[in-house]
């Protein structure tokens, strides 16, 4: 099979890439820069120039391809703040990829998030999938890529074997430029591991790899209009979190206000533990990697360059 991969060159895309090919897959993977191109032939797949803006590239290499992964988000745009703009990009390549699949009953994977989606409460796949009705104009913040969700799941009514694999708020390993890389820097900054109200919030996590292999599942078989949840932890909370950080460090453990993580805090404060259990059965899907508290025991979480 060939298969197009957007954000093949980022964290998650840099992993599922060398995954498809090990299964003896084909891959063309968009890329955004000549950098991001070199490193994607040295992998062995076939590099496309191109953004998620090039709307005629990505419908064209879909059409041309035996199947879709789409990863890729305009994060920088998005953390800037301009989360409304990055979303509306994102909608707009979704919508071209499924104009370009329909009818051909081909894989479409799309990557989507599983923070919140019931917090307090042990969230599975069939939670979130309430129709939202009013278009996406009018959709704002977070429920802007719910919405998109929800179009590539109804993509499978138009001949689309369409899925969408909602990822935890961290995806762990070597390299790992996300939430746990910055709480470890504010750890350094700050000189205390903190954590948020009594430390019981859960944190659902899962290892690169074994995201990337659940990727390779889900294009390989995933039934149409599928909700998958590649999650290897279901919550780890911010107490055994900071803790672990802590140890490493050297650093007191202590309870703080959410204020104290910025922007993060309110990420932090909720209690949002993940259920993976129907995406094991349905795909024979079975983590290997390291835990995420193993994770934080390695060096690399704490290089100085961690968070950038």
């Amino acid at each position: 099979m060939r298969y197009f991969v957007t954000g093949a060159s980022g964290w998650i895309g840099s992993a599922v890439v060398p995954e498809l090919l090990g299964a003896g897959h084909q891959v063309v993977g968009l890329a955004r820069s000549d950098e991001s191109a070199a490193a994607l032939v040295a992998a062995g797949a076939e590099a496309r120039p191109g953004s998620l803006d090039d709307l005629d590239v990505l419908g064209g290499v879909a059409a041309e391809s035996d199947g879709v992964i789409h990863l890729a988000f305009k994060h920088e745009l998005a953390f800037s703040g301009d989360f409304e703009a990055a979303a509306t990009a994102d909608r707009a390549a979704v919508d071209t990829i499924g104009d370009a699949l329909a009818g051909t009953d081909k894989p479409f994977v799309i990557a989507s998030g599983c923070l919140g989606i019931s917090p307090g409460h042990l969230a599975t796949e069939e939670d979130g999938q309430a129709l939202i009705e009013s278009p996406l104009p009018s959709q704002s913040g977070p429920s802007m890529r719910h919405a998109t969700a929800l179009a590539t799941v109804a993509l499978a009514s138009r001949g689309v074997r369409s899925s969408v694999l909602r990822l935890p708020p961290t995806v762990h390993g070597d390299g790992d430029n996300g939430f746990m890389a910055h709480i470890v820097d504010l750890a350094k900054a700050t000189g205390v591991s903190g954590y948020t109200d009594d430390g019981a919030n859960r944190w659902p996590a899962v290892h690169r790899s074994d995201a990337a292999r659940l990727f390779r599942l889900a294009a390989e078989g995933a039934p149409a209009g599928s909700t998958l949840h590649g999650v290897a932890e279901e919550g780890v909370t911010g107490l055994e979190i900071a803790t672990a950080i802590g140890a490493h460090l050297g650093l007191p453990v202590e309870p703080v206000e959410a204020d104290h993580f910025f922007w993060l805090g309110g990420f932090l404060s909720l209690d949002s533990p993940v259920s993976s259990a129907v995406t094991r059965r349905l795909l024979q899907w079975d983590p290997t990697g390291p835990g995420l508290l193993d994770d934080l025991g390695k060096e690399y979480y704490y290089r100085d360059t961690a968070a950038g």
